[in-house]
């Protein structure tokens, strides 16, 4: 079974487990950059690995909602400089929202996440009835 159907249109690139990306600036979308992300699976769980340099971890909200996981970061900026009597005061707001659509293999309580050198991971946990099964074979009586 596949777990990523592999689209050649944009802007969708990914769909199935990762469902639609979304950049959102005040619940409108935008042509602001979205971090790329890496998604990995082994027999045991899912992982996710968002390419996200300059933030800091304090910058990222993660929120599970039924089967959907949202990752968003909003950082606002400010930036004045006085010259004699010119005053220059610059806002700038970086801010992104990916959301995507966990299968129901994952054990959503016990998603974690860490960041370290410009990248967040995230682990998900497959549950214990969808991890595979080690080879036996049953004796015939």
């Amino acid at each position: 079974m596949a777990l990523i159907r592999v689209n050649n249109t944009l802007p969708s690139l990914m769909e199935g487990f990762l469902g639609r990306d979304f950049n959102q600036v005040f619940g409108t979308e935008s042509t602001h950059a979205v971090p790329a992300v890496n998604v990995f699976e082994t027999k045991d769980s899912f992982r996710l690995e968002v390419a996200a340099p300059g933030l800091k971890k304090e910058d990222f909200k993660l929120n599970i909602d039924r089967n959907q996981l949202t990752i968003s970061s909003e950082v606002a900026n400010t930036t004045d400089e006085t010259e004699g009597k010119y005053v220059r005061k610059e806002f700038s707001f970086q801010t992104f929202q990916r959301r995507f659509t966990l299968p129901q293999t994952v054990d959503t309580d016990k998603i974690s996440a860490s960041y370290t050198n410009g990248v967040l991971s995230v682990s998900l946990p497959k549950r214990e009835e969808a991890k595979p099964k080690p080879f036996r074979q049953i004796e015939i009586s």
